[in-house]
């Protein structure tokens, strides 16, 4: 992606389909996978990953799934029916949208897709509709309510594995196969999907003993990733912002936002609202510490290949790492009634946005001519990113931006590592405004692009 920032043809790009303009390479998605995959070889354990669609809705990243041979986590009717479409394999897919419709339900049945039931409605739904269609539903059973240290994990969803534990005794007289089991966990805590593999590995047992063919668990996704290279920079930013909300030195966020900190009484209180930038461990070398972790003197990778059971998991952001980055136009810059400079830019807080306060990771300044061939001055400047909406709230950071050769309409803003979530989670229409083209990037022998299938 690198090389896409360098390339003359980048403003062009922007030129031919618009700002902001999403640029993904699906190959790099291969990689990411094989480092899970490796820690799983090394261990002897049957594992799949089944890419999390919701991170990006790009079509590229599925054909990646196909041609790489892993698996694709489908949140809604429109993802199932273009993986089909894509002619992704029912044995490839699982279904687990947090609302799922009679006609998502009936996609399934024909199909032949595994659903994760959550709930006691849904499951009843599940039944009444595979009666109807005379099949029998392929399904994973989703769970929550696991403990952890004594402490019983809070979450809005699946059955609950202390209240719910007649469950297997109920699915023996319905049309269901039960070919799995299914959790997802909030946050990023190793330790607690130990806690939760352990009870899905019982889980699997006490299925098993009614009958049911149970053949894997899914331990959902909440992979670790870091944007960032060095904790330095993480725990240096956040104790200048601790430092200018106490007024021991200059904002560096627009109007003082907290991004979840606040002062009471001379000191910082809260927590950071933001996903944390910077981790470790990450993606295999976490995966490796869940699988190694010990419960009664086993390891978990041991007793899942005792149990003859496939681990599986879905996770989005971490195998979408370094998959794209987002491209955006200056149009204009001004100072407001304060004195703040704003740099006004072709999009929308949307399109660069999770349920994070702000996108932590520096943007890259792409000047459409060399500092030596600008024709105006280029006097160092900072300033803030607004957007396209018409609210006093539209900024795309609310941090700071320092541009120490200055920024002029017509320059490029690059935001880095978009890939996952920040692309397409909540983008918006308001206003009528369309939503950003996505492009995949051939880098060989020079970058290239092509218009990824989902806007054709």
């Amino acid at each position: 992606m690198k090389r896409c920032l360098r390339s003359e043809n980048l403003f062009e790009w922007v030129e031919a389909y618009g700002s902001p303009l999403n640029l993904v390479r699906p190959r790099t998605m291969r990689r990411n996978v094989e480092e899970l995959n490796a820690v799983a070889r090394e261990r002897g354990l049957d594992f799949r990953v089944f890419f999390a669609r919701k991170a990006n809705k790009c079509l590229g990243f599925v054909d990646e799934a196909i041609e790489s041979n892993f698996g694709v986590d489908t949140a809604s009717e429109n993802e199932l029916r273009q993986c089909l479409q894509q002619c992704v394999p029912a044995k490839d897919l699982i279904c687990t949208a947090a609302i799922k419709s009679d006609s998502l339900i009936d996609m399934c049945l024909q199909q032949q897709v595994c659903i994760a039931v959550d709930n006691d409605d849904e499951l009843q739904i599940v039944v009444a509709r595979a009666n109807e269609l005379g099949r029998r539903a392929r399904i994973a059973l989703r769970l929550g309510g696991f403990r952890h240290e004594g402490v019983k994990l809070a979450t809005r969803f699946g059955f609950d594995v202390d209240r719910d534990r007649d469950l297997p005794q109920r699915l023996t007289s319905l049309p269901v196969m039960v070919q799995g089991i299914h959790f997802h966990l909030d946050g990023y805590d190793a330790g607690q999907r130990v806690s939760a593999l352990s009870v899905a590995m019982e889980w699997v047992e006490r299925l098993r003993a009614v009958g049911e063919p149970v053949e894997f668990i899914d331990m959902g996704g909440g992979f670790p990733m870091s944007y960032l290279e060095e904790h330095r920079q993480w725990a240096t930013f956040w104790k200048e912002h601790r430092r200018a909300l106490l007024g021991e030195r200059d904002t560096l966020t627009y109007r003082g936002h907290g991004l979840g900190l606040a002062v009471e009484g001379g000191r910082v209180v809260g927590q950071p609202k933001m996903y944390p930038f910077f981790q470790r461990p990450v993606r295999g070398h976490w995966l490796a510490g869940v699988l190694d972790s010990r419960i009664e003197g086993k390891t978990i990778a041991e007793r899942l290949v005792e149990l003859n059971v496939q681990l599986r998991c879905e996770p989005g952001r971490s195998i979408l790492d370094g998959c794209g980055l987002t491209v955006a136009r200056v149009e204009f810059r001004k100072q407001n009634a304060e004195g703040d400079w704003l740099i006004g830019l072709s999009m929308n807080r949307t399109q660069c946005r999770t349920s994070s306060d702000d996108f932590l990771v520096d943007p890259i300044l792409v000047p459409k001519q060399s500092c030596f061939d600008r024709a105006t001055e280029t006097k160092p400047m900072s300033g803030y990113l607004v957007g396209a909406y018409c609210t006093e709230s539209e900024l795309i950071s609310l941090r700071k931006m320092q541009f120490p050769s200055g920024v002029q309409r017509g320059d490029l803003i690059a935001f880095p590592n978009t890939a996952g979530y920040f692309m397409h989670f909540l983008e918006s229409r308001s206003h009528q405004f369309p939503l950003a083209k996505n492009l995949i990037v051939d880098s060989h022998p020079v970058p290239s692009v092509r218009l990824d299938l989902i806007d054709e």
